[in-house]
């Protein structure tokens, strides 16, 4: 207005209002981003980014654009704005393109606390996946917070996450091995041909045994193209001596039992030596 871009009956008029006195073209689909820019200027940009819009800026995918965004500081809130009052120290908050928002780090200690622990990990191997943070770095944050809430959860998060996941059914995929006692399984193994050429990587799996397992999205089944790709490249891998159990939303979902007993089935005719540690053995056996 100030520009004379916009007169103010032309500002409401040709956009939408985010927050009071903050706009978006009229028709813009907002995104998990706007929300998080929107409150931090609705803020007069002195708040901190923090929670889930913090993750999204660190560049964190599968953040829905419905959830809403939220903020440190130490006003009132907005409506579609949650708004925390929590302590940060100096060394967790960055600025993030001239925002200031908490760091990696300090956005996993967040999350990480939250109740639902399949929904936290799913959300830390997001941030982890998009920007290489790691539970080593989240650790000298509990001794500085010690006594905040969620840390008993916090530790079961950071002792699983893994920036392997890209996406959160490769997170649950993962969990479901981890609930049977199934070894930790390697992420994002990348595998060459006979000639060396890396030619595939698996969701996870484990290599000393050329077992890998895999999630197949939709996308999987319905390009054409990437169907016929993926012909070739399990038969190339079943060529090089792997056994790759692929894993669907609906077993994932219905039938999670049929899962272990592929994955022990694969693991038990590769010569896995401590299948006997897993929770479920007497009904995968079965």
């Amino acid at each position: 207005m100030a520009r004379g871009h916009f007169t103010r009956r032309t500002l409401r008029s040709r956009n939408q209002m985010i927050h009071r006195n903050v706009f978006l073209p009229a028709g813009h689909e907002v995104t998990a981003r706007d929300r998080a820019v929107a409150a931090w200027l609705w803020s007069g940009r002195r708040a901190t980014v923090a929670g889930l819009s913090a993750s999204v800026l660190h560049g964190s995918q599968w953040v829905s654009p419905t959830e809403p965004a939220e903020l440190t500081r130490t006003e009132a809130s907005s409506n579609g704005i949650v708004v925390h009052r929590e302590t940060l120290f100096d060394d967790e908050v960055t600025a993030v393109d001239g925002m200031s928002v908490t760091t990696p780090a300090r956005t996993v200690f967040d999350l990480g606390r939250r109740k639902g622990f399949e929904k936290a990990v799913i959300r830390v191997d997001a941030l982890a996946n998009a920007c290489g943070v790691n539970a080593a770095l989240v650790g000298p944050l509990l001794e500085a917070h010690r006594g905040a809430r969620g840390l008993v959860q916090l530790r079961e998060v950071l002792d699983v996450m893994d920036g392997g996941a890209e996406s959160p059914q490769e997170t649950r995929t993962r969990l479901l091995l981890r609930r049977a006692n199934f070894r930790a399984p390697r992420t994002q193994i990348e595998v060459v041909d006979d000639v060396g050429y890396p030619f595939a990587r698996i969701d996870m799996g484990w290599e000393e045994f050329r077992v890998g397992v895999e999630y197949d999205g939709a996308q999987h089944w319905t390009d054409h193209a990437r169907f016929a790709r993926d012909i070739d490249r399990h038969a190339t891998l079943a060529a090089l001596g792997w056994r790759i159990v692929r894993v669907s939303a609906d077993l994932l979902r219905r039938r999670p039992r049929v899962i272990l007993q592929r994955v022990f089935a694969a693991l038990e005719a590769s010569g896995c030596p401590w299948l006997d540690e897993c929770a479920e053995m007497p009904r995968l056996r079965a």
